[in-house]
């Protein structure tokens, strides 16, 4: 695996710290895996970053896919997906407050109370992650938004929107009330070039290439870009330098900043 998956913090600790230095920017991840967490465990978690977050939370889901992190974790992997309509339901049965209970195939609430509540009603936004169609039909149906992965093609990210946005249709939603937020991997300098002639990869390269790419990318229906420097070894390897990798971050993102 690419390097910067070799030195990794729990992402809902971060969230919490994140929470309490800073007031405006939300917070996320991409994703929780949610065959290796119980709902009950995840509904917690997420509530008490919303809580001391002041309502900033987005809650990225995923199923996961690797053997190994199964084994690791106790989560079954057949049957993940088709699991997930009831771990949604649980996370928004203990997020409604008050007396809740739940009885399901694979899931089960005894009948009690669930507080705090996340400061945002009726929870925070579920954004579902996957690349298949299968995924992004239950990223139509069931979430608040879809989040692309890490490795998305983003030169046909257009398609997926389309089946995201259909099974939102279909569902009877509102395709246009779904988010789809883009993990869009930043490779400042350098343009990289897909192999045979493939062509420069989207946001690589100088800062206006990158910030075209984002406008190409609204355009193909995406309503949300968040600039992921992890990729970048100088920020994200495990044995970059701390001060160097925060400079070199400041950096590249004063250089995307809106109106530059």
């Amino acid at each position: 695996m690419e390097p910067v998956y070799h030195s990794v913090l729990d992402p809902i600790a971060v969230l919490g710290y994140a929470a309490a230095v800073t007031q405006r920017i939300r917070l996320g991840v991409a994703v929780l895996n949610m065959p290796y967490l119980s709902p009950a465990i995840v509904a917690k978690q997420a509530a008490s970053v919303d809580v001391l977050s002041g309502g900033r939370h987005d809650l990225g889901l995923g199923i996961g896919w690797l053997p190994e992190e199964f084994a690791l974790t106790g989560g079954t992997m057949a049957g993940r997906g088709d699991r997930t309509d009831e771990y949604l339901a649980v996370l928004r049965h203990l997020w409604a407050g008050g007396v809740t209970e739940f009885s399901g195939e694979s899931y089960t609430i005894p009948a009690g109370r669930f507080a705090p509540v996340p400061v945002q009603r009726p929870g925070p936004p579920i954004l579902l992650g996957g690349l298949v169609p299968r995924a992004l039909v239950r990223a139509g149906r069931l979430a608040d938004g879809w989040v692309t992965s890490s490795r998305a093609d983003l030169t046909r990210i257009g398609e997926s929107v389309a089946v995201v946005r259909e099974a939102a249709e279909q569902a009877g939603r509102d395709p246009a009330q779904i988010r789809v937020i883009c993990r869009g991997v930043v490779r400042w300098g350098a343009p990289v070039i897909k192999p045979e002639g493939g062509g420069r990869v989207p946001l690589s390269g100088s800062f206006d290439d990158i910030r075209a790419d984002t406008q190409r990318l609204a355009e193909r229906g995406v309503t949300e870009v968040f600039y992921d420097l992890n990729w970048d070894p100088r920020v994200g390897a495990p044995d970059a330098d701390p001060a160097g990798a925060a400079a070199r971050a400041e950096e590249i993102l004063e250089g995307l900043a809106p109106g530059r």
